[in-house]
C-alpha cells in the first residue's frame, strides 16, 4: 500500500495541486480504496466460504456443524479476512509526519510523545485492532453459545447444567476484552493494566458479588446433585412451586404451576431451605396423605346384628369371621360374658372400617403397594377421630392423580355411613336454621 500511496501522491504533485493538500488526498484516496478492497474481500470469503461450510454441515450425520452455523460461529471467522487487510496496510499515510511537526512547530513537538500512534495509519492500525478484539469477542460468545447448546443435546445435561460455567467464561473473554480494549485506546501494555487492577480489587468484588456467589452456588448445586433442570420444587419464601426450567450463573428460573414464572438468586438454594420433589418422581409413586374425620358420637361397639350385616361384605368377610373367633376365645378364656363390653375385647365399628379402608385400598390397581402404606388414626382434635390415609399412586402425572385421589374419598364418603358412621362436619347456616325452628 505504500507503493500506491506514493504513486498517488506522485500524481497529485504533478496536476499541481498545493502541497498541503497532495498528503491528505493520496492519504483519503488510500483509505477509501482499503476498505472497498476489505468490504470485497469480506464478501467474497462468505460467498464462497460460509458456502463450503454449509454444504460440508449439509452431508454429515452430526448436528453440531449445524448448530456451530446456527450459532454463526462461521460468519465470525469471515471477518477475520477484512480485519487482516486492515491491520497490514494501515502503515501508509504520513510516514514522515514526526519531521513536519519537528520543523513546523518544535515546542509542540517537544511537549508530545513520539508515539507512532499519529496520522491516520495510526487509527486505521487501531481500529483494525479493535475490529480485531470484536471478532474474537463474537466468535467467542457464538462458539460458547454452540457448545451450551450441543452439551444439551446429550444426555448428561439432564443431571448437570453447565450453563452456569459458560457464563462465568463469557464474563472472563469479555472482562479481558473491555482490558485489550482500554489498551489499544490508550497506547498502553495490556499487562499493566492488569497489574492496577489489584488495587481496585475490592471494588471488583463488591461489583461480581452476586456473580461469584452464584459461581461458588452452581458448584455445590452441581456437585452435591441438589437440583436440576426438570425438577420441582418448592420454596415457599420466594413464591415458586413447579418445575425449574432454567439454572444460570446468578439465578434459576422455576415455571410454576399457575404458568407464572419465580427467579430465585441462586446461592438461595444452597444457603436456604427448599422442597425437591426429585425423590417422589423417582420412587416411582405420588403420595396420598389425606384424613376424614369421624364423628366420635357415632362410635360405638358391634353388635351381632351389626356384624351379621358387616359379613355380607365381601371384602371384609374373612377379617370379621377371624376377628370375632378370636375376640371369643379371648373373652371365654377370662370368663367373661358377651355383654359384658367394658372388660371384654368387642370389635367396634371404626376398627372394622378402617380395616375396610386397608383392604380397599391393598385391591385397588392405581395404587402401589411397594411404597410405605398407612390406614391410621390421628389424634382428636375436637373436630372427630381422623383416619389418615398415606399411601402411593402409581400415577404421579398431577391430573390422573388428582383424580384417583378424588375417586378413592368419593367411595369413602359414600361406604361411611354403612359402618352407622358419620363424617363429622361443623353446622352450617341451614342447620341452625332448623335448630331455631324447634
Amino acid at each position: 500500500m505504500n507503493i500506491i500511496y506514493r504513486y498517488l501522491l506522485d500524481h497529485i504533485r504533478e496536476i499541481g495541486t498545493m502541497e498541503i493538500l497532495a498528503k491528505p488526498l493520496a492519504a483519503l484516496i488510500c483509505l477509501v480504496i482499503i476498505v472497498f478492497v476489505a468490504w470485497l474481500a469480506h464478501f467474497i470469503t462468505r460467498k464462497i466460504f460460509l458456502a463450503v461450510v454449509q454444504r460440508i454441515a449439509n452431508r454429515t450425520k452430526t448436528n453440531w456443524d449445524d448448530i456451530l452455523i446456527e450459532n454463526r460461529v462461521f460468519k465470525g471467522l469471515a471477518h477475520l479476512v477484512p480485519a487482516f487487510i486492515l491491520f497490514y496496510t494501515a502503515d501508509f499515510s504520513y510516514p514522515d509526519i514526526h519531521q513536519q511537526v519537528s520543523e513546523l512547530a518544535p515546542e509542540v513537538y517537544r511537549s508530545l510523545s513520539k508515539d507512532y500512534y499519529w496520522g491516520l495509519s495510526s487509527l486505521l492500525t487501531k481500529i483494525s485492532r479493535i475490529y480485531f478484539i470484536a471478532i474474537i469477542v463474537f466468535v467467542a460468545n457464538s462458539t460458547l453459545n454452540a457448545a451450551l447448546q450441543i452439551y444439551n443435546t446429550t444426555e448428561f445435561s439432564h443431571n448437570r447444567s453447565i450453563k452456569g460455567y459458560v457464563q462465568l467464561v463469557k464474563i472472563f473473554v469479555f472482562f479481558m476484552a473491555g482490558i485489550l480494549l482500554i489498551a489499544v485506546l490508550l497506547g498502553k501494555d495490556p499487562t499493566a493494566l492488569l497489574a492496577g487492577l489489584g488495587a481496585i480489587a475490592a471494588v471488583l468484588l463488591l461489583v461480581f458479588r452476586d456473580t461469584i456467589l452464584g459461581f461458588v452456588a452452581s458448584i455445590q448445586l452441581s456437585a452435591n446433585d441438589m437440583v436440576k433442570i426438570g425438577d420441582w420444587i418448592q420454596m415457599e419464601k420466594h413464591k415458586a412451586d413447579g418445575t425449574v426450567i432454567d439454572i444460570t450463573l446468578n439465578t434459576v428460573k422455576v415455571q410454576n404451576w399457575d404458568k407464572t414464572i419465580s427467579t430465585i438468586p441462586t446461592y438461595a438454594l444452597v444457603s436456604e431451605s427448599f422442597f425437591n420433589w426429585k425423590g417422589m418422581e423417582e420412587s416411582g409413586g405420588r403420595r396420598i396423605k389425606r384424613s376424614v374425620a369421624i364423628d366420635t358420637n357415632t362410635i360405638k361397639f358391634c353388635d351381632a346384628a351389626m356384624l351379621e350385616r358387616f359379613e355380607k361384605f365381601d371384602l371384609i368377610r374373612s377379617y370379621i369371621q377371624e376377628k370375632e373367633k378370636e375376640l371369643k376365645e379371648y373373652n371365654k378364656g377370662k370368663n367373661l360374658a358377651e355383654e359384658d363390653y367394658i372388660s371384654g375385647r368387642h370389635q367396634t365399628n371404626v376398627g372394622i372400617f378402617r380395616k375396610y379402608l386397608e383392604v380397599y385400598l391393598r385391591q385397588h390397581p392405581k395404587i402401589n403397594q411397594e411404597l410405605t402404606f398407612l390406614v391410621r388414626q390421628l389424634q382428636p382434635m375436637g373436630k372427630g377421630l381422623p383416619i389418615e390415609i398415606y399411601v402411593f399412586s402409581s400415577d404421579q402425572e398431577w391430573a390422573k392423580y388428582e383424580s384417583i385421589q378424588a375417586d378413592i374419598f368419593d367411595h369413602i364418603f359414600a361406604v361411611i355411613p354403612e359402618f352407622e358412621l358419620r363424617v363429622f362436619q361443623e353446622p352450617s347456616g341451614a342447620d341452625i336454621e332448623k335448630i331455631a325452628r324447634r
